[in-house]
């Protein structure tokens, strides 16, 4: 059995579902693919789907206790967003309603700009030089 996996998809729990759609929509130029019943809803575009769901702030999160909080929040896995144009994706972004966090900073690899969504999950947006990551091997 070949338990490789061939893809992946992306969720975001988010409090307000017609105000994330708003928000991913504008800010990466999204497009809705499916509306899974009322609490789900499928955005299209990038280079997987990304799957955006209604949780409401305080509803259990795990088995263990963990509840959903969508104050600013830290997690060891967010979403960089791989942009050409940092400058104009950064406008784009903040327009929607994301908050900037860390304005663009220049890095070998490239340049990044650290910012949070409307319900408090951090993203980054890249823009690569034409070395990208290679500019860091040895």
């Amino acid at each position: 059995m070949n338990a490789t996996a061939h893809s992946f998809i992306v969720n975001i729990d988010v409090p307000d579902l017609a105000a994330a759609e708003v928000f991913y929509l504008a800010a990466f130029g999204l497009r809705i693919g499916r509306r899974l019943g009322a609490g789900a809803v499928e955005l299209l575009g990038g280079p997987t789907p990304l799957y955006l769901l209604q949780n409401e702030a305080g509803s259990a999160a795990t088995e263990d206790g963990d509840v959903r909080d969508y104050e600013r929040h830290w997690t060891p896995l967010h979403l960089d967003w791989v942009v050409d144009d940092i400058d104009a994706a950064l406008v784009r972004a903040v327009t929607a309603g994301a908050t900037l966090e860390q304005p663009v900073r220049k890095r070998p690899w490239g340049w990044i700009a650290v910012l949070a969504d409307p319900f408090g999950h951090g993203f980054c947006l890249i823009q690569f030089s034409r070395e990208g990551y290679d500019a860091l091997v040895e």
